[in-house]
């Protein structure tokens, strides 16, 4: 394979990048545009810890190249919300001390980020079922489904996005 200019969108930002265009999406945004949201976990897409939102929906980006991606817009944990103003998801994770380690939560933040995108108002299987695919090494489970639990019920009405 040989490098090309490719166009990437993340975060709202633009990028021109020289490189293989198969390069796994996970490489680029940590070694190439600097972001850390994303974890490299498994390189397998089994665990979760890397997932970006890729048109709204949740993307294991170790399992994807910047090819497959095209022009589609890419946002990473860093794109959600700000440390002064954090995403509703990031804040309900923040006030349900749903952390421990911190290896699952991008995947988990991004997980219920995408679900309560497509669903405002979840009920209790949606939220499990959206989460199931998302490895967590600390067993903080009960308190990152009260942090889902606590975002969906702060979201305004059904149709708006968290």
């Amino acid at each position: 394979m040989t490098v090309q200019a490719v166009s990437l969108t993340v975060n709202g930002r633009s990028h021109t990048l020289d490189i293989e265009p198969d390069t796994k999406l996970i490489y680029v945004l940590r070694n190439d545009l600097g972001l850390n949201g994303p974890k490299f976990g498994c390189g397998l897409g089994e665990c979760g810890a890397c997932a970006v939102l890729v048109d709204g929906r949740s993307v294991r980006s170790c399992s994807v190249s910047v090819r497959t991606i095209g022009s589609r817009p890419i946002v990473t944990l860093e794109g959600l919300g700000t440390p002064d103003h954090p995403h509703p998801v990031q804040r309900a994770f923040i006030d349900r001390q749903a952390a421990q380690c911190g290896y699952c939560m991008n995947g988990m933040i991004i997980a219920a980020t995408s679900l309560l995108t497509r669903n405002p108002h979840p009920d209790e299987a949606e939220i499990r079922d959206a989460l199931r695919h998302h490895l967590c090494r600390c067993g903080t489970h009960m308190e990152i489904l009260a942090a889902v639990r606590q975002a969906a019920a702060e979201n305004p009405a059904p149709g708006g996005a968290p």
